[in-house]
């Protein structure tokens, strides 16, 4: 609830300060008091546009506190969370505005610097202001669907419909997604085709680029190889002999070990080994020099090998290594366009299912929708002839809206409307109801809508505006019957109203020492005032 408004240099205000309890809220005075004062003061709070002219004369800029009790769980703790400006839940919410002369103006909430759009955020569930702003609150078409979900109790209808609108949605981007990327590969099917078989034609191998071109190194000196290979060949095996050399001085030293008390012996053994691998190594000479193949034709074919994987590489942009990698994925996507026809039909079916199951829950809430509209207009119109507007039809419209605008709240435009005349079609009720009506017909719908709205705190300005008897009485009982649960304050001239209040406010206009004029508001401390209060007003 409203826990204090502030005030500093606002039109005929210079300093006031006020403290605001829970249920009816009164504010009587004068015409002219200043009571219009403390509402744009307080619509000012709650993101109202600046104007130099709230400003009182002489002052550089003028200020309008507002501080708002509510409990931890209220949606504006979770709305100031969001922007990073979250407080003490045991703290209230305090929202400030100051305005410059020249009309500019700052915005804090909990002492921090804020938008202007925050503060309207804040408000929305904050504060109602009826009588001030045709946008505000109920009078805004773009609650009336919110107002009758909560009023009706459709949570469970609306939660089973947001979830089949995700489905749906969910489906669809899938359908889409596929269909786009198989449209993409059915306008290259023709190039895919010719890339895959030229690929599998040319069949490259993991790695063939590195062999094939330490096989063209070999074929490129193929002849020095061999001539040296040769060379050495001929160097073992010929007139030197250095086998039989080897065994020469292996049985000379043989002759005399015996001898040499086994000087010798590991000289014997030398010889043996190297004799064993010199046999060896001319044996494996032999087996190279007749591998290698002097044939040119052989270098030409690894050349023209090497040359075409490269040729193919650039053509695909990728590294020859990659070839065998790219032809799979090219092949790949050949087989997804042959088989995409399918699939596609399988995602199409599934988000046809699942459009089926979100219209089926859609219509299912719009119908309770129906219901509870049916059930509210019963209720609004029992309690318009009491507020002497006997002769005003108040109708809840529940149309289904074109596609393109369902949305997870379902298929439905919800709007309230009204007509005062009866040959009248009805109409928005921010258009058709006049100032008074509109303040008596905002008090109906509080009346029954209190226990679903988040909003704290209530404004009802000129409500009893041409009234009087038994329908003031009337507005004051359900303006006490509405502050049972919430907190209502409220500008009157009524002393039906006045005497329903749980607290009494006089405005008052006073002139002072320097000769200017300006507008004071004092609680009323106890019943004999207030009684006096409400005989000026009668009288």
């Amino acid at each position: 609830m409203l826990a204090s408004l502030s005030i500093r240099d606002m039109v005929l205000i210079d300093r006031l300060d006020l403290e605001f309890g829970p249920g009816l809220n009164v504010l009587t005075g004068e015409t002219g008091a200043g009571k219009s004062i403390l509402l744009d003061s307080l619509s000012l709070a709650i993101g109202a546009r600046a104007d130099s002219n709230l400003v009182r004369h002489g002052a550089k800029q003028g200020t309008v506190t507002a501080a708002f009790d509510v409990p931890p769980d209220h949606p504006a703790r979770k709305r100031l969370e969001d922007q990073g400006l979250d407080a003490d839940p045991d703290d209230p919410v305090t929202v400030r505005r100051v305005v410059n002369a020249d009309g500019r103006s700052r915005a804090y909430v909990n002492d921090q610097p804020a938008s202007v759009g925050l503060l309207r955020t804040l408000g929305e569930v904050l504060l109602e202001i009826h009588g001030q702003f045709e946008s505000h609150g109920l009078l805004n078409p773009a609650t009336h669907r919110g107002v009758l979900d909560a009023l009706g109790g459709l949570e469970d209808g609306l939660r089973a419909t947001r979830d089949a609108w995700q489905a749906w949605r969910r489906a669809h981007a899938d359908y889409a997604e596929a269909r786009d990327t198989l449209d993409r590969a059915r306008a290259e099917e023709d190039w895919l085709r010719h890339a895959v078989e030229e690929l599998a034609t040319l069949d490259p191998r993991p790695d063939e680029e590195e062999t094939l071109s330490a096989r063209r190194n070999t074929l490129m000196h193929a002849e020095k190889v061999v001539e040296a290979m040769n060379t050495a060949y001929a160097e073992l095996t010929g007139e030197r002999d250095p086998e039989g050399t080897l065994q020469a001085a292996r049985r000379r030293l043989e002759a005399v070990a015996d001898k040499a008390e086994g000087r010798l012996d590991e000289v014997i053994g030398g010889l043996d080994r190297a004799a064993v691998e010199l046999a060896e190594a001319t044996a494996n000479l032999e087996r190279a020099s007749s591998s290698v193949d002097l044939d040119p034709g052989q270098l030409e074919e690894v050349e023209d090998r090497l040359v075409a994987l490269r040729d193919a590489a650039r053509k695909y942009n990728v590294a020859v290594a990659d070839l065998p990698a790219h032809r799979e994925a090219l092949e790949e996507r050949l087989h997804a366009i042959d088989q995409g026809g399918d699939q596609l039909a399988a995602l199409a079916r599934a988000e046809e299912e699942a459009r089926a199951g979100y219209e089926q829950a859609a219509r299912a809430l719009s119908e309770a929708r129906r219901a509870a509209a049916a059930e509210l207009d019963e209720a609004v119109a029992a309690e318009l002839p009491p507020l002497k507007l006997d002769r005003a039809r108040f109708t809840t419209v529940v149309e289904e809206q074109d596609e393109a605008n369902w949305s997870a709240d379902g298929m439905d435009r919800v709007e309230f409307r009204i007509a005062t005349v009866p040959s009248a079609p009805p109409g928005p009720i921010a258009r058709v109801a006049s100032g008074g009506e509109l303040a008596r017909l905002m008090l109906a719908l509080k009346v029954i809508l209190a226990r679903t709205s988040p909003v704290p705190s209530l404004v009802f300005d000129e409500v009893d505006t041409g009234i009087g008897g038994a329908t003031a009485q009337a507005v004051g009982g359900r303006l006490a019957r509405l502050a049972d649960g919430l907190q209502a304050l409220v500008v009157t001239h009524s002393p039906q109203v006045a005497a329903r209040g749980t607290h009494h406010y006089v405005v008052e206009k006073l002139d002072t020492d320097d000769g200017t004029v300006r507008t004071s508001v004092a609680p009323l401390a106890d019943d004999g005032e207030r009684r006096e209060e409400v005989a000026r007003m009668l009288a």
